[in-house]
């Protein structure tokens, strides 16, 4: 092999180690899975982080989201299988929580408590939903939240 193919070589082998450890998940107290084998749910969180300023779609995240638990879950809510909570990340009596969920700012988390573990999930999906009509971001988190306590 001459001098250039060599070169070649080794400047493909480090651009694809670099790519695989780039794309390496981080360990992280956050899981972006939901696992509903085995255990059931004892408890669901349905968490909104924001910050002290927030823009119109972060309320408005809020806004559905406490309404979707409010009207469709109403018993789960009474029994306290499930809780809702807006958590403002920047005052200092949250820090425990925020550190919990990892949550920097604006962000809605759904934690599916089973057999006393945590397992975290933060759901970019209502970013998305956010602006529609309020019937399916309703309908959307609904299925997500029945998926999770296998109704």
């Amino acid at each position: 092999m001459d001098k250039r193919s060599i070169t070649i070589v080794s400047v493909s082998i480090i651009i694809i180690l670099l790519f695989v450890f780039a794309i390496k998940p981080k360990n992280s107290a956050v899981n972006n899975s939901i696992d509903n084998t085995g255990t059931s749910v004892s408890k669901v969180q349905v968490f909104m982080f924001h910050t002290t300023q927030r823009c119109p779609t972060c309320i408005r995240i809020g806004q559905l989201s406490k309404a979707t638990v409010e009207e469709r879950f109403r018993d789960q809510l009474k029994s306290g299988k499930i809780e809702f909570r807006e958590i403002n990340v920047d005052l200092p009596e949250n820090k425990v929580l925020v550190e919990k969920f990892q949550a920097g700012g604006s962000a809605l988390f759904i934690n599916s408590i089973k057999g006393g573990r945590d397992n975290i999930l933060e759901d970019t999906m209502v970013w998305q939903l956010a602006s529609g009509d309020d019937a399916k971001f309703k309908d959307y988190l609904e299925n997500k939240l029945n998926n999770i306590l296998g109704i």
